[in-house]
């Protein structure tokens, strides 16, 4: 019993010990404290969601102020965003992460960040560095350095000036294709299949666009068998005589990581969508009072704590309308901005644009290259030394069997892709200023939405572009034609962000952009089209906006939060086909299970998860029948692309179902539905068998951790996510949510009507666990409940003072 005693003390000491240090490392709240530099006190609000409110003299006296709250906050997490665009992930997290390491560092993005520093910095190197100070200062107050660090038995690095800008670079990688890998796939493709085929799968919408520019492309007009036939498989490559046998179902092309899992199993990862975002916007003509109001949903991987950070700067600005900024919105740790709010006289939103901004050069074996050897710091264990070939275009990624080298130039590795001009939107008097600042920012290429204080809206395409020359751009008739290659006669391209396409006042009052085809004709030809993402989200919020007259906040935010499963309704109703009048027992199971359609991806439907999962099957199975000749004849070279418009290929076979087009090796349509369906109830009876219980909620369900609970054993994980709770919603459908992906914001507000906004936010202002603002306006965020735009009452205030 002595023994057991002592044991039990030495675990309640160690608990004890534990609780100190976690505690050690929260964030100050109230109180007042000395912070060098500043040039006036500064007052820190903060009401019960942790909302922040900083109230400040100047420019760089609120970047001071919000560097050291970012800091007691989120430094962790800050240190994460400039180590994932500089790869340097490995240092804290060992050979788990030497790939994505690997795949970032052949950028050298914080060499030239170091490199360009000044161009980044522009007129704001005063408040970056005031922020870089106020950062420092904010870890080295903390007792107890962040808790993260004690798990990995790691050390916090200080914040660096160039770290800010590798935050912006940090979502230049999660935003685009750093590698360029669909257009390099689509390239080979295009090289080996017949051009009826390759047309199929490069088509590029579907009968669902909702662009704002031209009409919507259409479905595919399907090949006659004297064109392609899938049943008679081309020839190999470099034989003109041999025969290609059809793949079994055991040969299927592997799936792109944006198609896996399309609703099968348990909850999936975030790769089963792809970054995005919704935007939309209604002008005064559309108001009762004439205010313009601007919807935004920015879809990410979502993560405990939030990728962003609520707050309302407000401070002295001489250039500002009235000598003051008021800015509300949400920031990101790492730089002193709102990205996404209103300043009382404009609002502004983005959604990712999916432009192309990425081109492959061909080069002679002989080209002459700089050699750099990164040395990849690994946790346990010794560095790695990787070795980067540097051409004029940009880094080697790929030796070609003919001894050529193919080099790629990104918009992110160049001056300018980050500029931090773009702090000047909380001084845009208007929607003419808001446009002069989106002429100079250096950010990912979006949809930016914007509404000022005279009910006026616009959409242009803000960001860093490519500045090709004439003969490098797409070209007119085929915009969407990937290119493996840039002809050798193109010269290295620079970026630009001005003189971009833009909708100004639009005649029918409304605004709306989600990831899919904005352009079109030759505005499309110059921006090309990196793999824009299919159109039913765009139509649904378009119909939205069209089935009604006058609109108010909580209006726009009922289309935010729409769920309605418009797309998969078809589905469902073949799914009925298929399994109606079976004698299978399987298929009996299904319709059994399918007899009522409640039209919502809400999270006690059933038909709805079933009829996601018979369309997700057919698509694999055709997506395989139509890369299958292209991975017979690549072999190891063959790259599975991202299909976002598969559907528009997809349904049309599925209603014409010509012969020559069946996917082999399937007898007829008919087995390939009822095969399909037969796959989709075994997958889903290995669940459970009682398939009325397969319920979406059961497999959309909240999977929202801090990043380093993947290293802790599953007994203690729960301490760092946020609640399972089941979902509703899904990805083509305004309300876009998965397991851990989904909004990372919503935000609907009026430019001078602040006090009437809504906004959520998921996984909380702190990357505390004992903090009381972990995974504070959670909950509002998973009912659809507004909570206020502005901050609410008082609840803490910390008040900074110049030495």
């Amino acid at each position: 019993m002595r023994s057991l005693g002592i044991l039990l003390g030495l675990l309640l000491v160690l608990v004890l010990v534990v609780w100190l240090l976690l505690r050690g490392s929260l964030a100050q709240l109230d109180g007042e404290l000395l912070l060098p530099g500043l040039s006036a006190p500064v007052s820190l609000d903060r009401d019960a969601n942790g909302m922040l409110t900083v109230q400040a003299a100047n420019e760089a006296d609120m970047a001071r102020a919000l560097g050291y709250v970012h800091a007691q906050e989120r430094f962790f997490e800050m240190d994460l965003m400039r180590r994932a665009a500089a790869g340097e992930l490995s240092e804290l997290f060992g050979a788990a992460a030497l790939p994505r390491d690997r795949a970032m560092r052949v950028h050298r993005l914080r060499a030239r960040t170091h490199e360009n520093l000044g161009v980044a910095l522009g007129d704001k190197r005063k408040v970056i560095e005031a922020y870089r100070e106020g950062v420092n200062a904010g870890l080295a107050a903390l007792p107890v350095r962040p808790w993260p660090y004690l798990l990995l038995r790691q050390q916090p690095r200080p914040w660096e000036l160039e770290d800010s800008v590798l935050t912006g670079l940090a979502m230049y990688a999660d935003l685009q294709d750093t590698s360029n890998t669909r257009e390099l796939a689509l390239g080979r493709i295009r090289e080996v299949v017949p051009p009826a085929l390759y047309a199929l799968i490069s088509h590029d919408g579907s009968s669902w666009d909702a662009p704002l520019f031209g009409n919507a492309r259409g479905d595919a007009v399907l090949p006659g068998a004297d064109a392609l036939d899938l049943r008679v498989a081309p020839p190999a490559q470099g034989d003109a005589t041999a025969a290609l046998s059809p793949p079994s179902a055991s040969q299927r092309a592997p799936l792109s990581p944006a198609r896996r899992e399309r609703g099968l199993g348990g909850p999936p990862e975030a790769a089963d969508y792809f970054p995005g975002s919704n935007n939309f916007a209604v002008s005064g003509t559309l108001t009762a009072d004439g205010r313009a109001i601007i919807a935004d949903d920015m879809h990410l991987t979502l993560r405990a704590p939030n990728i962003w950070f609520r707050a309302r700067l407000r401070y002295a600005e001489p250039t500002a309308p009235d000598g003051n900024i008021d800015v509300t919105g949400f920031t990101l740790p790492g730089l002193p901005a709102v990205i996404v709010g209103s300043n009382t006289r404009v609002a502004w939103a983005f959604t990712n644009s999916y432009i192309d901004t990425a081109d492959f050069a061909p080069l002679p074996a002989d080209t002459p290259l700089r050699e750099h050897v990164e040395s990849i710091t690994v946790a346990g264990q010794a560095p790695e030394r990787l070795l980067v070939r540097e051409s004029d275009w940009g880094p080697v990624l790929h030796d070609t069997p003919d001894g050529s080298l193919l080099a790629l130039r990104w918009v992110g590795q160049l001056p300018g892709a980050v500029r931090l001009d773009f702090a000047d939107m909380a001084k845009a008097a208007d929607l003419d200023a808001a446009f002069a600042v989106a002429d100079r920012s250096g950010i990912p290429a979006q949809n930016l939405l914007v509404g000022d204080r005279k009910g006026r809206i616009a959409w242009r395409l803000i960001g860093a572009r490519p500045d090709r020359s004439p003969d490098c751009s797409h070209g007119i008739d085929t915009p969407t034609q990937a290119v493996p290659a840039m002809p050798a006669t193109c010269s290295a391209w620079a970026i630009r962000s001005d003189q971009a396409p833009s909708l100004v006042d639009p005649p029918d009052h409304r605004l709306w952009t989600a990831n899919g085809r904005v352009l079109d004709g030759p505005a499309l030809a110059v921006a090309g089209n990196g793999g824009y993402d299919f159109g039913a989200r765009a139509r649904q919020i378009r119909d939205g906006l069209f089935a009604r007259q006058q609109f108010t906040e909580r209006d726009l935010l009922a289309i935010q939060l729409d769920d309605r499963a418009l797309l998969m309704e078809r589905w469902w109703k073949l799914l009925r086909q298929t399994v109606e009048h079976s004698s299978d027992p399987a298929l009996q199971r299904l319709e059994a299970a399918t007899r009522s359609w409640e039209g919502h991806a809400s999270v006690d439907s059933v038909s709805y998860r079933l009829a996601r999962g018979f369309r997700g099957i057919l698509l694999d199975n055709l997506q395989a029948a139509l890369l299958a000749p292209a991975q017979a004849t690549l072999g190891d070279d063959f790259i599975a692309p991202n299909l976002p418009q598969l559907e528009g290929v997809a349904w049309p076979l599925l209603t014409e179902r010509p012969v020559h087009l069946l996917p082999p090796p399937f007898k007829s349509w008919d087995a390939l539905l009822a095969e399909s369906a037969v796959q989709l109830e075994k997958d889903l009876t290995a669940q459970g068998a009682d398939l009325t219980q397969r319920t979406w909620g059961e497999r959309n369900t909240a999977a929202i951790c801090h990043p380093v609970s993947r290293a802790l054993p599953e007994l203690f994980k729960r301490w760092l996510c946020m609640p399972r709770q089941a979902l509703a919603g899904d990805g083509d459908m305004p309300r876009v949510v998965g397991p851990s992906f989904g909004a990372s914001e919503r935000m609907v507000v009026s430019p001078g009507h602040e006090a009437d906004g809504i906004v959520h936010m998921p996984g909380g202002q702190s990357g505390h666990p004992l903090s009381p603002f972990w995974g504070a306006g959670h909950e509002d965020w998973v009912k659809g409940t507004p909570t206020p735009f502005l901050p609410g009452e008082r609840v803490h205030t910390l008040r900074l003072s110049p030495r």
